[in-house]
């Protein structure tokens, strides 16, 4: 009998962190407390190696090379941290920057680092010039590894889907009614499009940081060193983080980029959203069916199902996903006066808008994957509709001259049973041309497909 043991996935609060936790260990690497921790050491250790080669170059010129080579190694990749010892230290402080003040200067005099020396650490520093750096580095991370490239995958995919079906007819459905013909390909380009450019506005954030001290003014800074250009100084140094310096700020960085981050991110989370709708309800229509997958149960009690689980699930996830989203764009640029507290919770909850998103994106990958077109389905669809031409028909009356050419569409097909033989026979009482009567009692629905094929195979990724 299956037992878990306290701390099994099983015990866990969040899905994120329980049945998904095996779907979500890049992510959980760059948003779990461990990981902000590190991020947090990077900073530190960054800003001291920063200190030691600029304003503390002569006070840190006898800095013990272990030292400076430990410093250095953390500044670079921070796997190393002790996260445990941190913890510990936080017991005490009960101050979670603080504590890793207070390890990386006991790892700094483990290698023989100084008193003087040591208290370079956290030279000037309010706790929120090392938070806002590392929240920055985490998120650039999360987009630039884990997003985009997600993303850039579901785009490929539509892309793959456009070519292929470019020139499949499929009836169109606007209102859920039937409507003009379009082409598979050229719905699958519509969303490749879509996402392209949605992705590419999330690339674009410009990701800022900030070091500037308690309320933004570089107060401590002048006052311990009144030479130093400490505005430039700090830009630098944010820059060296591959971050964009921020040189107006009250204690925090305002969050202002955070909120476009999460807006972006929201924005392509909708547009993904709007297509696991669309492909459930193709499968709905039975346009597309659903790979078998041995072993697997549709229904507890209805053993023929397939049910179209990855959309559903991608849907779910993305509408938790953007919930939390626009409620971190709404809340965060929004701070009392020079500073409150209320953005530290929220921030925690980064990973988990995140973390929804790129279950979505998995399942949709899936989804995609296990989707496999119908194309007769599809044409037994379009046979059946002769309806759709009567736009065609109208609009070829119009270029005629033919008065009322709408109106006596409208009355001859809405609300009656439409078929080949009365679409033809309503065509040919019109006073058309030969050329166009010829060309109009040729076309089938699914042959009026317009430009479809065309513009599926021109995307702009293509």
């Amino acid at each position: 009998m299956f037992k878990p043991e306290l701390g099994h996935p099983t015990d866990a609060l969040s899905p994120l962190d329980g049945r998904y936790a095996g779907k979500l260990a890049a992510l959980r690497d760059v948003f779990s407390e461990a990981g902000l921790m590190r991020e947090r050491v990077r900073v530190e250790c960054a800003w001291f190696l920063a200190l030691a080669e600029g304003p503390a170059e002569a006070a840190l010129r006898d800095l013990p090379a272990a030292a400076g080579v430990w410093a250095q190694t953390l500044a670079s990749d921070p796997a190393a941290t002790d996260v445990a010892a941190i913890k510990s230290i936080e017991v005490r402080t009960k101050h979670d920057v603080k504590a890793v003040e207070y390890w990386v200067r006991a790892e700094l005099k483990l290698r023989g680092a100084r008193a003087a020396e040591l208290e370079w650490v956290h030279f000037a520093c309010t706790s929120e010039d090392i938070n806002n750096l590392a929240y920055a580095l985490m998120l650039k991370r999360a987009r630039d590894a884990i997003v985009l490239p997600a993303l850039e995958a579901l785009g490929k995919l539509a892309d793959e889907s456009a070519e292929r079906y470019a020139a499949v007819g499929m009836l169109a459905r606007t209102h859920g009614q039937t409507a003009t013909p379009t082409s598979v390909g050229k719905e699958f380009a519509n969303v490749a499009a879509r996402l392209e450019r949605q992705r590419e506005g999330l690339a674009r954030v410009a990701i800022l940081g900030k070091l500037n001290g308690a309320v933004g003014n570089f107060n401590a800074h002048v006052a311990a060193l009144p030479s130093v250009d400490w505005p430039l100084f700090s830009a630098r140094f944010v820059r060296s983080l591959g971050l964009e310096p921020n040189p107006l700020t009250t204690q925090i960085e305002p969050h202002d980029w955070i909120a476009e981050y999460c807006h972006a991110l929201f924005r392509a989370n909708t547009v993904l959203l709007d297509f696991a709708r669309d492909m459930w309800s193709y499968i709905s229509l039975g346009y597309f069916k659903q790979k078998p997958v041995a072993g697997e149960v549709g229904s507890s009690t209805m053993p023929h199902k397939i049910n179209p689980i990855d959309f559903e699930n991608a849907e779910g996830n993305l509408g938790v996903a953007n919930a939390l989203l626009a409620h971190f764009a709404e809340k965060l640029p929004v701070s009392r006066l020079q500073r409150d507290l209320t953005d530290s919770t929220v921030l925690r909850n980064l990973g988990v808008a995140v973390g929804h998103s790129v279950l979505a994106y998995q399942s949709l990958e899936a989804g995609m994957r296990k989707a496999q077109l119908d194309e007769a389905r599809l044409s037994e669809d379009l046979s059946r509709a002769w309806e759709v031409l009567g736009e065609a028909v109208q609009t070829v009356m119009r270029a005629q001259g033919i008065p009322d050419a709408y109106d006596r569409l409208k009355e001859f097909t809405r609300g009656r049973p439409m078929n080949e033989a009365a679409m033809h026979e309503f065509i040919g009482s019109l006073p058309l041309p030969p050329g166009e009567k010829k060309r109009l009692l040729s076309l089938e629905p699914g042959s009026y497909l317009g430009l479809a094929e065309a513009l599926a195979r021109r995307h702009p990724r293509a």
